[in-house]
Order: C-alpha cells, then sequence, then structure tokens
C-alpha cells in the first residue's frame, strides 16, 4: 500500500497579491465590455497605501484605471486604513502604453507570417483533471479553496467580527494508493483587529470555518494551526507587497501537476499564456468526465505569431483505458486549439475574468466558465469505441 501527503494552499481575495489579480482582471473585463477586440496585458503592484498599475493596452474603449481599482479595493472590504490600504484614500499611479505593433502584427488575423491569428507569445500550458473529486479537481485545492471562500464569507457577514481583508489556508491530504483519506494538517492564517483575542478567533474559526468544509477528513490525528506566529494585525499591502501573477500554483491545481510558468491575470485571450491552460483544462476535463482516464495531464505548446499549437502532448499516469495514442487522435481531431478556435469555442471576448482571479480558475461550477465544461465527453467516449 503506497501512502503519501501532497499538500495545497489559497488565498483570500484580500491577500495582497489577489488583490493585484482582481485589479488586473477587472481592467481587461471594463475593457472586452466596450470593445470585445481589446488587447490587454495588465500588471499591478501594491504596498502600504498605494497601488501601482502598469502594462499595454490597444483598445477602442475607455479605460478609468484609478476608478476601477478604487471599486475593486471597496469590494474586497479594504475600507479600512487599519488594513494598510483604503480605498478612497490609496495612491493609485497609471502608466499604460500601446501594445508592440512588432507583437500586434504575430496576432492580429491577415498579418504577419502566418495570416491566420498567431499566438501572443511563444511557451507552453498545462491542463489537468482527476476523477477524486465531483469537480474532477485534485482534493488539496479544492478544499484550501473552500476554507478561503469561507474565510471571506464569515469576515463580510459578520459571522465572525473584527477580521481584516488578508488570509491565506493550507491543507495536507494522505493519499493511499493514490486515493485521498485523510486530512492530515489544516493551516489558516487570518488577518484580524486588536479588538479579537487569538484564543477567540481561533475557536471561532475552528467553528465556524474549518469543520464545516473539513469534518468529512477530519480525524483525532489531524493537526490545525491557525494563526501559528500568535498574531495577524499587520496584514494585507501594509505587511506584504502584492503583484500581479504571483499566485499562480494558486489559481491553477495546487502543485498537483506540472505548470507552464506562465500567469493568467491581466491577460486578454489572445494571450496563449491563459486561454491556451484554459483549453488544456477543457480538454484534460472531458478526457476523464468521458472515463478515459481517471488522471489527465494536456501539454500545450505555442510559437509566437503562429496558429497552429507547436506541440501537443497527453500523460494519463497510467490511467487511461484505451491506449495514449488514441487519446491523443481524439484531442487533435475534435478540438480546435489554433488561438482563434480557441478564443471562439470558449467565448472568451468577454468581462468574466474578475471572477477567476480569486479562488481559483478551475474547478467551479459556473457558466461563466466554458472550460469547466464536460459538453465533449460524450462524443469522446462514442469515438473512441
Amino acid at each position: 500500500m503506497k501512502k503519501y501527503v501532497i499538500t495545497s494552499e489559497s488565498v483570500t481575495e484580500g491577500h495582497p497579491d489577489k488583490v493585484c489579480d482582481q485589479i488586473s482582471d477587472a481592467i481587461l473585463d471594463n475593457l472586452l465590455a466596450q470593445d470585445p477586440e481589446s488587447r490587454v496585458a495588465i500588471e499591478c503592484l501594491t504596498t502600504i497605501g498605494s497601488v501601482h498599475i502598469a502594462g499595454e493596452v490597444t483598445t477602442r474603449g475607455f479605460l478609468d484605471a484609478q476608478r476601477i481599482a478604487r471599486q475593486v479595493l471597496k469590494e474586497i472590504g479594504y475600507t479600512n486604513p487599519k488594513f494598510g490600504l483604503d480605498y478612497e484614500d490609496a495612491g493609485i499611479w497609471v502608466a499604460i502604453h500601446s501594445q508592440s505593433p512588432d507583437i500586434s502584427q504575430g496576432v492580429s488575423e491577415g498579418q504577419g507570417e502566418d495570416k491566420e491569428q498567431g499566438a501572443g507569445d511563444q511557451g507552453m500550458m498545462y491542463g489537468y483533471a482527476s476523477n477524486e473529486t465531483p469537480e474532477l479537481m485534485p482534493l488539496p485545492i479544492i478544499l484550501a479553496h473552500k476554507l478561503t471562500k469561507k474565510l471571506a464569507e464569515v469576515r463580510k457577514s459578520n459571522l465572525i467580527p473584527n477580521l481584516g481583508p488578508d488570509g491565506k489556508s493550507q491543507v495536507s491530504i494522505e493519499y493511499e494508493d493514490n486515493k485521498p483519506k485523510r486530512l492530515t494538517a489544516v493551516v489558516i492564517a487570518q488577518q484580524h483587529t486588536d479588538s479579537i483575542s487569538e484564543e477567540q478567533l481561533r475557536k471561532e474559526i475552528l467553528e465556524k470555518v474549518i469543520m464545516p468544509v473539513c469534518k468529512n477528513w477530519m480525524d483525532s490525528n489531524t493537526k490545525i494551526h491557525i494563526n501559528a506566529t500568535g498574531r495577524f494585525v499587520v496584514g494585507g499591502p501594509e505587511g506584504d507587497t502584492g503583484v500581479t501573477g504571483r499566485k499562480i500554483i494558486v489559481d491553477t491545481y495546487g502543485g498537483v501537476g506540472r505548470h507552464g510558468g506562465g500567469a493568467f491575470s491581466g491577460k486578454d485571450p489572445s494571450k496563449v499564456d491563459r486561454s491556451g491552460a484554459y483549453a488544456a483544462r477543457y480538454i484534460a476535463k472531458n478526457i476523464v468526465a468521458a472515463g478515459l482516464a481517471d488522471k489527465c495531464e494536456v501539454q500545450l505548446s505555442y510559437a509566437i505569431g503562429i496558429s497552429k499549437p507547436t506541440s501537443i502532448t497527453i500523460d494519463c499516469f497510467n490511467t487511461n483505458k484505451i491506449s495514449e495514442e488514441q487519446i491523443s487522435r481524439l484531442v487533435y481531431d475534435n478540438f480546435n486549439l489554433t488561438p482563434k478556435g480557441i478564443i471562439e469555442s470558449l467565448n472568451l471576448r468577454r468581462p468574466l475574468y474578475k471572477k477567476t482571479a480569486s479562488y481559483g480558475h478551475f474547478g467551479r461550477n459556473d457558466s461563466d466558465f466554458p472550460w469547466e465544461a464536460t459538453d465533449k465527453a460524450n462524443l469522446l467516449r462514442e469515438k473512441a469505441q
């Protein structure tokens, strides 16, 4: 019997890096709503009392980046200077210019060497799926996201008073013969004010956050660590500078499977870092949903300005029911993986991205996340016969 432990983490929407991701994607959504053909690459940095926004934008729309950033901060809950950032008084600096024409000609249909719409950059993207959860995701990252989402819920509803926007979770799951069996450890870090004691905070988080999410996986040996340093009052951008795109493992599969290195937030779908990763998840999830494998990882790679992938690789970790060569052929025959094909099949030129910027891009039952659909599972199953 093989035993091993997998650990994944998540962060709340008030974590400084996630603040930046949400501002970047809110700007993207705003521009796509005005002009679906907008080219957007927006990065943010936040530190105490300030947000810095930079990047490249080509659009027919009008951008008020300061207004958007302040609205995001308000929605997250940065409404009190005690938390290191206040939506009304924060200093917001903006430095945005247009996309390089050298990149633009490779992405624009009818221009460049490849007259089809080419990839916005080179790189490789991974998608993953596993049948160990209903979401077809690894259990550790699913539980980690549920914990941080619950932290935000109890804060915003005041079910636990005196909480700040910043927080993190981490869960460790023990596997036996590749099946999740028990939760060995759960870690919570939650920002708070001095108006609540650490003892009371730990009691409230255990009862109202950890137990509702994790009790079915816990036993008497599960270790629980809540604010293990003994205090978490200084948090948010005051305690830690945030940057767009720094939580790429939180955004994907929690360290299970591989990652191509490209971040998602702030990038329009012509950037295959984002759209290619969504397509890879779509493929992997449909393969697992079709029963062709228990686990599946899909790697795509692209060259800048070229429309067709430079490679498509399938790895089912010896769980496949038919050969990986057959599965690869099904993918080639049934998925259009040019940038234009991905954008059109997943309907990506619309304002759907801000909600992806916290609690993960994958494993969520949301009609705005078409890469989570399993609409090709029956087709793959039938053609595999």
